[in-house]
Order: structure tokens, then C-alpha cells, then sequence
């Protein structure tokens, strides 16, 4: 009896033992938990902090990069949809980068609209006049150059695509018609039809030495017109050097190609080829003064140029 006392006593100790052992252990984790927190892994913890915050601030800078490109993204395609819907279907782009859309069979370059030999107008594209900005724009520059002493006046504005045809068929047919294609324009071809384009005065190359040709060549893109077909510039427009022939762009376009010291299709970097052409071709007919300008007149009626008093109405 005294035996099995003595064994029951050293059991409960054991366990006396042992739970306060446990209760030892939790409690030194629990006391020391801080200390190893604060001493043992704080350059680790600090590190581990550190990090999360820069890979915080990683993602969100380049979270705001991205929503900046996706905003320029989202203006430019505004702008292209924009673009899309007021001059038409995107069909390219020209070498120089500006887009090139089509509406209504009309080209635009840079919304801009083309009419040269590369690009032509639907024959039943008939505004019937010339259009309001290029004749505000016009009066604006008369204005200002009657302000010299100079008189300009429009000897030949817009042409149909019917008043074209028979000009370029008497011109083809007096000189041939490799010798009309450096100075008329073949139907739905011409500058004139889109009713943005001026023949000036008395439509001849001695425009070019007058006050009044001198002072357009250096102002008209103020008013928002250039000089259409510059000197030296045929392999590039198709067309001889007209000092008398402005086309309206717009003031900042008319800048922008005046500064450029370039044409219109160098700047856009576009052709200006009849597809029965060689882009390459050099021009071989000669056309001489007197044969270009047989039909001219000193003073035709605004905007309707008859038959007999056409001239070199290129464009």
C-alpha cells in the first residue's frame, strides 16, 4: 500500500512536471516573441517592408504610365474615328506617314483634299462654285494686297468635270497629248473642279515677274493658299511651273508646306501619276509659250471661264 502511494505521488509530480514545463514554453514564446521581432529580424522585416512598399510604388507608377499611354492612345484613335468620319475609310498612308482617307470617291491626305494625277474626283463632284473658305479667304487677300496698290482678281475658278473634258480634249488634240498633260489637267483630274484652286490674273508665266506675282508668291499663304505648281517642281506635281495657280489648304497648312520650301506631294509625301504613266517618266514633250497660251485671256469672267477664253487651266 505504502508502495503503490509512494508510485501515485511520483506520477502526479511527472505530470506536475511536465504541464509546467508547457506552460513555461508558451509563456518564454509569448515573452520573447517581441524581442526577437525588434532585435533578431528587424533589418529583415524593415528590408521586407521596404520592398513591398517600392514594388507598391512600382505598380503604380506604372500603372499611371499605362494610363497615360492608353489615354494618347485613346485621343489618337478619337482623333483617326473622327478623322474616319468626316473624310471617310482610312485606305493608307502616305511614305511620309499622313493618313490617307477616302468618302464619297474623294481623297483626302492629312484631311486635306487631293486632286491630282494620282487622285481623282468623282465626275458628278459638282459644288457648282467655289467653295466659301477659299473665296472668303480670297477677298481677304485682295484686300489686303489692294492695301499696296496691287490688283488681283480671279480670272478662273471652279470648273466642272464636263467644262474640263472639253478643255483638255482641244488641248490634246492641238498639241498632243503627251504636251496637254504638262499643262491641263485631264478631266476629274483638276485642281479647279474641287473648287479650292485660282487662276490669277492674266494667267500667263509673265504673272510671275508682275508686283502683283511677286507679292503672292511671298503672302498667300497668310490667307491660307499656296502656290500650287512652283518652279522646278514638275517631276514632283506633273504639271509645268504656274506662278498664277493657288490652291486654298487652310492658313496652317499653307504655312507649314511654305516654310517647307516644298510642294504639295513632296510634303505628303504622295505621287502625282496618270496610272497609264511611268511613275519615273521624264516629261518629253516640249510645249512652248505660244502654244500654252493660244486660248488665254486677259480678263475672263470670274468663276465662268468659257470655252474660247480657257487657258493653261491646269489644276
Amino acid at each position: 500500500m505504502k508502495k503503490r502511494a509512494l508510485a501515485l505521488i511520483s506520477a502526479a509530480v511527472t505530470l506536475i512536471t511536465a504541464f509546467s514545463g508547457c506552460n513555461f514554453e508558451i509563456i518564454t514564446e509569448e515573452t520573447t516573441l517581441p524581442d526577437v521581432i525588434t532585435e533578431g529580424h528587424l533589418d529583415n522585416e524593415t528590408t521586407y517592408y521596404s520592398l513591398e512598399t517600392e514594388a507598391r510604388e512600382e505598380t503604380t507608377a506604372a500603372a499611371e504610365t499605362t494610363s497615360e499611354e492608353i489615354t494618347t492612345q485613346d485621343l489618337n484613335t478619337e482623333a483617326e474615328e473622327e478623322t474616319t468620319e468626316e473624310q471617310g475609310e482610312i485606305i493608307g498612308y502616305t511614305e511620309k506617314g499622313f493618313v490617307i482617307t477616302k468618302k464619297d470617291g474623294i481623297t483626302y491626305v492629312d484631311g486635306v483634299l487631293v486632286a491630282n494625277k494620282t487622285y481623282s474626283l468623282p465626275e458628278d463632284y459638282n459644288p457648282g462654285s467655289l467653295l466659301p473658305e477659299c473665296e472668303k479667304a480670297f477677298f481677304e487677300m485682295k484686300s489686303a494686297a489692294a492695301k499696296e496698290g496691287l490688283n488681283l482678281w480671279n480670272a478662273s475658278g471652279f470648273r466642272s468635270y464636263e467644262l474640263q473634258s472639253r478643255l483638255y480634249k482641244r488641248y490634246s488634240e492641238r498639241d498632243g497629248k503627251e504636251a496637254a498633260d504638262r499643262y491641263s489637267a485631264r478631266p476629274g483630274h483638276s485642281e479647279h473642279q474641287t473648287g479650292l484652286a485660282i487662276d490669277l490674273n492674266t494667267i500667263t508665266s509673265a504673272f510671275a515677274n508682275t508686283k502683283e506675282g511677286k507679292w503672292v508668291a511671298e503672302n498667300c499663304h497668310k490667307y491660307g493658299f499656296i502656290l500650287r505648281y512652283p518652279k522646278e517642281k514638275e517631276a514632283q506635281t506633273g504639271y509645268m511651273y504656274e506662278a498664277w495657280h493657288i490652291r486654298y489648304v487652310g492658313i496652317e497648312t499653307a504655312g507649314k508646306i511654305y516654310n517647307s520650301g516644298l510642294c504639295l506631294e513632296e510634303y505628303y509625301g504622295i505621287t502625282s501619276c496618270y496610272e497609264d504613266t511611268a511613275e519615273n517618266e521624264e516629261p518629253v514633250a516640249s510645249v512652248t509659250e505660244a502654244q500654252q497660251m493660244t486660248s488665254a485671256a486677259a480678263d475672263i469672267p470670274q468663276e465662268q471661264p468659257t470655252e474660247t477664253a480657257a487657258a493653261v487651266q491646269v489644276g
